[in-house]
């Protein structure tokens, strides 16, 4: 919503918007781009009688400003549906979707196609740090997207990616996730199925070769070119590892030497997003061998394992992974990257799949990287976590921000690396943490 924000003030429009619990980077952004914030929702904010009022779809029935856009009878539409119809048609969009990593690989897509002159446009679920925002209307006929499979609004029931139309799609991988809104993986499998169906005959899908459920939803039929991606295996598309932490890649196109990618990020889940990026830029016209060049370049995304401070022998990281997948593909790469060194992880269960407890059964394992993984339960969360205890014995619950502190405040003499996951502001844990590391020497 805030890139769309963005884009709209780009196109000249006067505009505002409300939310809850706005925190950096996203708020920090807002501001910079002239962008009127109101905390909350009331029926007040829409005292001014706008034209167009978008809805998120985190909004339904009953929020005090929805009721006020439907009594008033003021036009209204999902985020999906206004930039497809003001801003994606008559593009060629490039979309990237998948369980994980939408983000960043469409970070890298956007970079790749900057570094060789394209000017696209974007609209990017993060603030990718080669360019400081997460959307702009571009000054060409590209335009890349993070396509996400969340629905479009309470009034939309339909995923978003399928308003998008992407002549280009990527499909990083398929796993079960949005449990409030998806009874099960065949349910998101139909719903990938329907952004198939809307890519053209001329278009290209990029995926791993090795990704069962994404195999499983092309086999339910595919008009479109497919190109496999795949480490150390025989895709068309291969990365062979130079170092197992993925700092460290050779290209290869159909056995074809492309480059080196040597860059600062890890993980072998980052080499599938950059092939993939890779692989789609060159659909639009970009030589492999330039792609390579300009990854070297890439600086990756905020909260994507960003050290955010480094005290007194402690290295500390904002991550946003709330997923077991994505817990344990960044802690094994952060391990494969530092040997020894102690790593404590430190998770907010705070997506709404994580609330619901679905993922109870391989978050302890997701963990195992770690040499203690802290796990916060607030009062509000919809499950006991010590249903985790039996199954590692690295784990620490904590019922309270202050314990976290303490806990980290004791390990501190011992140095290492701190990750802190969560997909919100973990309720201000990180500045507070950092005073408290800061003071204990």
């Amino acid at each position: 919503m805030g890139g769309l924000a963005v884009i709209a003030r780009q196109l000249g429009h006067q505009v505002s918007g409300s939310d809850q619990n706005v925190y950096p980077p996203m708020s920090t952004q807002l501001e910079q781009q002239g962008i009127r914030l109101m905390e909350g929702y009331r029926a007040e904010n829409l005292d001014d009688n706008p034209d167009c009022v978008i809805i998120g779809n985190a909004l339904s029935r009953g929020n005090p400003e929805v009721e006020a856009v439907l009594n008033r009878g003021l036009n209204y539409v999902s985020g999906p549906q206004w930039l497809a119809e003001q801003v994606l048609r008559n593009k060629w969009v490039l979309a990237v979707a998948g369980t994980h990593g939408k983000t960043t690989t469409t970070s890298m897509l956007s970079w790749i196609l900057e570094a060789q002159g394209f000017k696209p446009g974007f609209l990017i679920g993060g603030i990718p740090l080669n360019f400081g925002v997460s959307a702009r209307l571009g000054e060409s006929d590209f335009f890349v997207i993070e396509a996400d499979e969340y629905d479009s609004a309470f009034f939309d029931k339909r995923s978003k990616f399928v308003h998008y139309r992407p002549r280009t799609a990527i499909v990083n991988n398929l796993e079960y996730d949005h449990a409030d809104i998806f009874p099960d993986l065949d349910a998101i499998k139909r719903q990938f199925h329907h952004l198939v169906r809307t890519i053209p005959g001329e278009g290209l899908i990029v995926c791993p070769a090795n990704d069962s459920n994404v195999n499983d939803m092309l086999a339910m039929g595919c008009w479109t070119a497919v190109q496999r991606t795949a480490i150390n295996d025989g895709a068309a598309w291969q990365a062979q590892l130079l170092t197992a932490d993925g700092s460290r890649f050779r290209v290869l196109a159909d056995g074809q030497d492309c480059g080196c990618v040597d860059w600062d990020l890890t993980g072998g889940h980052n080499v599938y997003n950059a092939l993939s990026a890779i692989v789609a830029a060159h659909h639009v016209g970009v030589t492999a061998q330039a792609a390579v060049v300009a990854l070297a370049e890439f600086k990756n995304v905020k909260r994507r394992m960003e050290v955010i401070a480094t005290i007194n022998g402690v290295t500390l990281y904002d991550d946003f992974a709330h997923h077991p997948t994505a817990i344990a593909t960044t802690l094994d790469g952060l391990r494969k990257k530092v040997g020894g060194e102690r790593i404590i992880a430190v998770v907010e269960p705070r997506s709404n799949t994580m609330r619901l407890g679905v993922h109870s059964e391989t978050l302890a394992g997701s963990l195992k990287d770690a040499d203690i993984a802290i796990i916060y339960q607030p009062d509000n969360l919809d499950w006991d976590l010590t249903v985790l205890l039996p199954f590692a014995d690295n784990i620490i619950i904590c019922h309270t921000l202050d314990s976290i502190i303490g806990h980290l405040v004791s390990y501190a003499r011992e140095g290492g690396h701190y990750v802190l996951m969560s997909n919100g502001n973990f309720g201000g844990l990180y500045p507070r943490l950092q005073v408290a590391l800061t003071e204990q020497v």
